[in-house]
């Protein structure tokens, strides 16, 4: 007589030999989620997808989103006596650039985003790959980048980037930053061809130096510390290591406060710029300017 089968015990295969279950598969699977849900939880170390104005490697779980807001006050801090800045309400009353983001994970560790500001009326495209996790055996993380962006609403002054994102976490209390970047055509004032010969009776044209021509590569640095369970320090400066490099290093630095899934910093830098061609274009000498950020989470 045959006895049915124990529940969860394999059938006999045709050749006699009993079959094992395939499991790999599954188990990748649900690792994959496992780590995506991962992602959707804060990270108290990193809460948001900048510092001030560079980039962090915040990741997101798949289709999870960000909207950033920034603000920058037109009015010099460094200039006029703490009363006038004061009844200028810090430069508030003298107008801001202004710039807004939509971001997104289309796929798992892939980020697109788009991002446009009043200043030139720019407009960035770019994607952020998070190729590395810091973990057990890994003592960073890393992200890759690249970004297009042009000015008069993406019509002139196209200039193409290329970099990534070193962090590195200690705890939930402090991340630090490294982000080394190439900007392509940072000299803005370049013709797209330029001759170095008379022009018509005219004064010869000054050659312009190759390494102008060739953008400009930095290495931004930052960190953000943790001073309480919601509130932050931030700061960073993007020296110009070769190419293009007028007036002085960007700096910025400020007070972050997050409140569930919305981050707010208050900001003092010396620049109005928030894309990465104005960041290499660096920032301008006995300048302080107050703004903010505000970005909100979706996931």
């Amino acid at each position: 007589m045959l006895l049915p089968a124990a529940s969860g015990a394999q059938p006999p295969a045709s050749n006699g030999e009993t079959t094992t279950q395939a499991v790999p598969a599954a188990t990748a699977v649900q690792s994959a989620v496992e780590d995506d849900e991962d992602d959707a939880v804060l990270d108290p170390a990193e809460p948001d997808v900048v510092i001030v104005n560079l980039p962090t490697t915040l990741r997101f779980p798949k289709y999870g989103s960000n909207f950033r807001m920034t603000h920058r006050f037109a009015g010099n801090l460094r200039q006029g006596s703490f009363a006038e800045n004061l009844g200028n309400l810090f430069g508030l009353d003298q107008g801001a650039i202004i710039g807004l983001e939509f971001r997104m994970s289309v796929m798992r560790n892939l980020q697109a985003a788009i991002f446009r500001t009043n200043f030139d009326k720019t407009i960035q495209l770019y994607a952020k790959y998070d190729a590395v996790r810091q973990g057990d055996s890994m003592p960073v993380s890393l992200s890759a980048l690249v970004s297009i962006e042009g000015t008069d609403n993406f019509r002139t002054k196209y200039a193409p980037a290329v970099g990534g994102v070193i962090s590195w976490k200690s705890g939930t209390r402090l991340a630090a930053y490294a982000i080394p970047m190439w900007v392509g055509h940072t000299n803005a004032s370049l013709d797209p061809i330029h001759h170095d010969h008379d022009h018509g009776g005219g004064e010869a044209e000054a050659p312009v130096p190759a390494h102008e021509r060739l953008g400009t590569f930095f290495v931004g640095l930052g960190a953000r510390a943790r001073l309480t369970p919601t509130v932050y320090v931030v700061g960073e400066l993007t020296p110009r290591v070769s190419g293009y490099a007028p007036d002085e290093v960007e700096y910025g630095f400020g007070i972050e406060k997050r409140v569930g899934g919305h981050a707010f910093a208050v900001t003092f830098t010396n620049t109005f710029a928030t894309t990465f061609a104005q960041l290499a274009r660096g920032g301008t000498a006995n300048t302080l300017y107050l703004g903010f950020n505000l970005g909100r989470k979706f996931f």
